[in-house]
């Protein structure tokens, strides 16, 4: 059970990587006018959603779906101010906080973590 759960949270997390990678590549693709990065982010687009269904074998689609939404906007938010210069304004930032804190209380507290 635990290899089986450590296992479905790996899997999540490059579910989360790859969808990272490829919001990153869709927005290098220029309204998908630039061949290698509108490629890349199909591959990881496809990629991240066969590792989510991965997932869904062990953790239920809701919790999964927060972890992955969750996470995923922090990092790319994290990747737009770094690799794209976007700045967010102090509610954003704020907003972001309780997301991450959304996910740590799911994660800490709730007793649907596992099917």
């Amino acid at each position: 059970m635990i290899n089986e759960k450590m296992s479905a949270y790996g899997a999540l997390f490059v579910a989360i990587l790859l969808e990272i990678v490829g919001t990153t590549c869709l927005q290098k693709s220029d309204q998908f006018t630039k061949l290698v990065p509108t490629l890349a982010m199909a591959g990881c687009y496809l990629g991240a959603f066969y590792f989510l269904s991965i997932v869904l074998k062990t953790i239920p689609v809701g919790l999964a779906y927060a972890i992955w939404s969750g996470l995923g906007i922090v990092l790319i938010s994290t990747v737009g101010f770094f690799v794209f210069r976007q700045r967010l304004d102090a509610p954003a930032v704020v907003g972001l906080g309780f997301i991450v804190l959304g996910v740590v209380i799911i994660n800490v507290f709730s007793n649907s973590r596992v099917h």
